[in-house]
């Protein structure tokens, strides 16, 4: 089984004064005895430096608005990612932006056995500073067809703590549930409210979409178990909606008929940058990891207005927009 994790030199020292970090995610702050006697007795301080004291004052603003600020994590199906579209420089500068957008991000339809998409991708959006690190699964499918299911994370927020692809059953013997399990990973955080949580990421089969997300409770049971955390988010491309499940098919869905689930990206919003308006892609969390949620917080982005393309070219980029949501 081949799980690769890499991680590359977290850059700078963020143990100073003040440090910017050109980034509104990554913490570049610490406040030191001299600085904050700086700002609480001014008048102690030499007269010549109400610059300095000037400076301080707004360095202590953005030190605070990057320790209150929130991680943010997405899940993006990036229509057929490999060496065609890593090859397209136009494309991978707005895959680029997109993924800076995120401390957590989940990419699907990652067709790349050999990872050379995946490592053009990791030096596009890089770019020498290093400040994003990859966990990547084997290729997922059955038959010739495969798909990688590929996680990109800030490095100075995120960690991975530990990862496992979920055993569905014999995939030659007919008998296996998902088209392509769940790549299961913990992640850890000092800048979230939960100390650790587990993402299980899903592309389903458009076919068999009921059957597949009704299998993810038996997957967050499993985690469960074998992990003893209920720190839990599940995300991806669903194809939770339209022709795929009817308004019948949500019955059958334990993961629906369960309320101990809350579905984040509701049945009424659109998820495809294509004419069509269904909400395939979905956030869906624990009752614990709830706890963890900025309320309010999971929505589409939608990348074709924010980045004004036209639709011609956002469809080049991928048929769906990322959904995403603030953890605290």
């Amino acid at each position: 089984m081949e799980q690769q994790v890499n991680k590359t030199p977290n850059p700078g020292c963020y143990r100073c004064s003040y440090k910017s970090s050109g980034d509104r995610h990554k913490p570049g702050f610490v406040f030191t005895a001299d600085f904050l006697l700086l700002l609480l007795l001014p008048e102690q301080v030499d007269r010549q430096w109400p610059r300095m004291r000037a400076l301080c004052s707004v360095g202590l603003f953005v030190g605070l608005l990057h320790l209150s600020s929130s991680l943010l994590l997405g899940a993006f199906n990036i229509k057929t990612f490999g060496d065609t579209k890593a090859s397209n420089t136009t494309l991978m500068d707005i895959i680029s932006t997109v993924v800076h957008r995120y401390d957590v991000v989940l990419i699907q339809e990652v067709r790349d056995n050999d990872l050379t998409a995946t490592k053009k991708l990791m030096e596009h959006v890089n770019k020498g500073s290093a400040q994003f690190g990859y966990i990547v699964s084997e290729p997922l499918g059955r038959g010739t067809y495969t798909e990688r299911y590929l996680f990109l994370y800030r490095q100075a927020s995120v960690s991975v703590v530990k990862s496992y692809t979920y055993d569905d059953g014999c995939e030659s013997c007919g008998t296996d549930t998902f088209m392509r399990e769940p790549f299961v990973v913990m992640f850890s955080s000092t800048y979230t409210a939960l100390p650790t949580f587990t993402l299980i990421p899903q592309h389903t089969s458009p076919e068999s979409a009921v059957v597949e997300i009704d299998a993810l409770y038996d997957v967050v049971t499993d985690v469960r178990s074998r992990w003893n955390t209920n720190n839990i988010v599940l995300l991806g491309d669903f194809n939770a909606g339209c022709t795929y499940v009817s308004s019948s098919g949500w019955n059958q869905i334990r993961l629906f008929t369960d309320k101990s689930f809350h579905w984040l990206i509701p049945n009424t919003v659109d998820t495809t940058v294509t004419t069509t308006n269904c909400p395939y892609d979905r956030i869906v969390v624990t009752a614990d990891m709830l706890k963890g949620v900025v309320q309010s917080s999971a929505q589409v982005y939608d990348f074709m207005a924010s980045l004004k393309l036209s639709h011609s070219l956002a469809l080049a980029v991928s048929d769906h927009f990322p959904v995403e949501v603030k953890l605290t």
